[in-house]
This record gives C-alpha cells, structure tokens and sequence, in this order.
C-alpha cells in the first residue's frame, strides 16, 4: 500500500456501517463491508495457485496485507488469529513495508510465536523507502531483523523512491542470497508509465499496483507489459479503501454471480474479478478481521470470471 498524502480516502468503514444499522467490529483497511450474518465456511482444498514468471515458483493466490491493520501494540489477538487461519487457510504472501509503522515486527513477532512453519513457508515480502543506498541497506537489514528472517522472499522499491539506487542494491542482495525476488511499487496511476518502463527494462520479478473493478487504468498496458515481459504482479487497494463496498450498499449478491463463480459476499466477487485477469498473480487484501480474511481466502477457491462476465459485473456495480 502506498502513502496517500493526495488522495481523498472512502467513506469509513463506521460511517457505512451505522448506516446500515450494524455494530462495527475490527476495523481493516481497505475493508469497510458488513460482517457476515452467519459464519463463513472455506474449502479446505488448496487455494489456486499463479506462478511467478520469473523463477517459475506458484503462490497462492489470496496475499495478506498489513497497511495499518497490523500497526498495533501489545494488543495482537486479532492479528494472531487472522495470521493464523491465513497460512492456515493455505495463504502465504504477506506483504508490508518500514513505512507501515509496527507492521513488520508485529508480523515477525507473531510468526516467531509460530514457531517453524512447514512446507511452504510463508513468502515475506516487504519495501525499501528511503533515499541513499546506505541509507536504503540500512533499512532493509533492519526489516529483515524486524521480520525475522535471514533472507527476505521479495523486495521491493515503495513508491519508486530512489529506485536506481536501491534496485542496483537489491539486485546485489539477490545474487548473494539475501533476498529471492525484487520489484517495485506505487500507488498513484499517474505513476503507471514509469512502471511501465522499469518493467520493460529492469529485470524485475514483481510489480505491485493499485487495480480493483472500479480502478481498471492498469489493464490498458501495465498489466499487459507485465505479461508480456515475464513481471508478477501484486495487486494493493482491492477494495478501493471501501468505496468498492459502498457502491453495493444494501444489494445482495446477484444470484447469476454466485451461479457461476459460486460467489456469497462482495468481497469474493470483487477479489474474483481482479483475479479474472490472468496477468494478476496475488491480491493483497489488508484485514484484522477474522471473518472477513475467511470472505477473502473463499475467493480463491472455484472458477474465476472470463471477460465478458468481467463486463457483466462491472455494468451490474456501476463502476
């Protein structure tokens, strides 16, 4: 997730929520639907996988976020419980960043208490956001110590901060061994054509951008070029921070959707749509919430959604 100085956030999770007569709960970025009324029950066959074209390795398709849902103090029963039926849930790619406050060493510590995980262990991914290559070193060996790891799975640029800098020291890390994969990121759309560029001509392994049914600008040709050159891509806001949520704001989910991707709630059917796409290899829904990580992880499970009922969908939500 990138930092949002300019951009005007959605409508909060209590403001929808109090509209609609329900209590709140654990609040999650990027979150801001209804809870579930009754319990939510995930297959327990293996997520859908995607390769990461690069290194030909295939992760699950459902990541974890952890943009301000895991900045928290000694109070961490929601996020050990949400971690926990993640991998649980067969989920693996946990994103953060330095940026993200206490989110790294929350996720380290929690992982810690664990202790080893069996085979496959989770994909730790985090970012590097800061300008000087000193500077940059610093930082990531101070994530690395935070999540508690001596080799970090995924690396990458936030933002594109001083990214000739610190790409030149990731590709560094990574043929030492102290990192597998490095990328880039950012958040603003406006920042898409140099995306563009570094995947075409950078050798990267990832690029992570904002893409969801109601943000499609990356679909003209950032995620094309990411196809085409070999780049995985993760996806941040997959809920558009919940404005996603407020458009369906009292509609259920339309029995056509879940007759054909089997589809109980919205989070599904919006986290289905993205992964429509084949480009896309993991979105990064942000939670702290158990029950809507169980909405999360179920829509990486059934058929996905070809195009045209991609068209269907977005003309049913209006976006």
């Amino acid at each position: 997730m990138g930092k949002r100085e300019t951009s005007t956030p959605g409508p909060s999770r209590r403001a929808i929520l109090q509209g609609m007569a329900v209590a709140p709960l654990v609040v999650g970025q990027n979150r801001t639907s209804p809870m579930p009324t009754r319990p939510v029950t995930v297959p327990t066959t293996p997520l859908l996988t995607r390769p990461v074209p690069s290194t030909g390795e295939v992760l699950p398709v459902i990541g974890l976020g952890t943009w301000q849902t895991f900045d928290v103090g000694a109070d961490r029963d929601p996020q050990r419980t949400v971690l926990a039926d993640f991998l649980g849930g067969g989920g693996r790619v946990i994103d953060s960043s330095p940026m993200y406050g206490r989110s790294e060493e929350v996720v380290g510590d929690l992982l810690a208490e664990r202790g080893p995980s069996p085979p496959p262990p989770p994909f730790l991914a985090t970012k590097v956001w800061t300008r000087g290559k000193a500077r940059g070193e610093e930082e990531m060996r101070r994530s690395a110590k935070r999540l508690r790891t001596a080799r970090l799975d995924l690396l990458q640029v936030h933002n594109l901060l001083d990214w000739r800098v610190h790409l030149d020291t990731l590709r560094a890390w990574k043929h030492d061994g102290r990192v597998r994969s490095i990328g880039v990121t950012h958040y603003q759309l406006s920042a898409f054509d140099e995306l563009e560029q570094i995947v075409a001509h950078e050798k990267i392994d990832f690029v992570q951008l904002p893409y969801s049914m109601g943000v499609r600008e990356a679909e003209k040709r950032l995620l094309p070029a990411a196809a085409h050159h070999g780049v995985a891509v993760l996806v941040m806001r997959p809920f558009e921070e919940g404005t996603l949520f407020a458009r369906v704001r009292g509609k259920e989910v339309p029995s056509w959707i879940t007759a054909a991707l089997g589809c109980t709630s919205w989070a599904e059917v919006f986290l289905k749509f993205i992964l429509g796409h084949p480009a896309v290899t993991c979105p990064l829904p942000a939670t702290a919430n158990p029950a809507h990580l169980a909405q999360n992880l179920r829509a990486g499970h059934g058929p996905l959604p070809d195009e045209p009922l991609r068209r269907r969908m977005i003309e049913y939500v209006g976006v």
